[in-house]
């Protein structure tokens, strides 16, 4: 279960601001800046770029997630967020939310990353994520410390399906013949009659696979590394 809720009470008190400060910040009424800090009135688009203006904020950063388990709910935040993506390019605001599964899916769809989601036993764990219209993205946890230091145990990996990858993106990727097929996290370079593929922590020799003879899929590029914060 993911809430839209927002961490203005949270950033607040960080800031050590009143109500009326942020007002005068964001251009916005007190009466509804509270409203937004107790979560008993929705937010707008308009509303969050002003709030991630004024807090020097990425508007993801303004998100609280929020789980259940077994009718307990818990929220926490996740203020540390590295993007993977152009950031002169103007933010998308439309929200999705990525179910969490702890292997990469060898076909990412709605479908299948929610079958993977059940299995690991995440039913209930969702990734809310800002800026992409992919349905298909699905949020990788990270299971032990093999990509230290660049990712770490308990991040999550945000991937895209539909964004197209270019040489040094970090992407979900496939390769191998069908006895010994692997799937994994790793840095892409395109060459003309190569593709490299590199430990994203560069402490392992790359792989060439030669373009049109070698079987290699990219599964998807990672564009949000979320760390966990409780």
């Amino acid at each position: 279960m993911v809430s839209t809720k927002l961490r203005v009470k949270e950033l607040l008190r960080e800031k050590r601001w009143t109500t009326k400060v942020l007002a005068e910040k964001t251009g916005m009424s007190e009466s509804y800046l509270t409203h937004i800090k107790n979560g008993t009135r929705r937010w707008n688009e308009d509303a969050l770029k002003k709030l991630a203006l004024a807090f020097e904020l990425h508007p993801s950063e303004i998100l609280l997630y929020r789980k259940e388990f077994d009718g307990v709910i818990q929220e926490f935040s996740m203020p540390n967020i590295e993007i993977f993506q152009d950031e002169q390019e103007p933010v998308n605001l439309h929200l999705h939310v990525a179910p969490v599964v702890n292997e990469i899916p060898a076909e990412p769809t709605k479908y299948n990353n929610k079958l993977m989601q059940v299995a690991a036993g995440n039913n209930s764990k969702y990734v809310p994520v800002l800026g992409t219209e992919d349905e298909n993205i699905f949020a990788l946890e990270v299971q032990d410390n093999s990509m230290s230091p660049k990712f770490v145990k308990g991040d999550y990996l945000v991937v895209s399906p539909a964004i197209w990858s270019r040489s040094g993106d970090i992407v979900a990727v496939e390769f191998g013949d069908d006895d010994e097929k692997r799937r994994a996290i790793m840095q892409v370079n395109y060459m003309d009659d190569f593709v490299v593929l590199e430990s994203v922590n560069h402490k392992n020799a790359p792989k060439a696979l030669v373009r049109g003879k070698d079987n290699f899929r990219i599964l998807g590029k990672v564009i949000f590394r979320y760390q966990k914060m409780l």
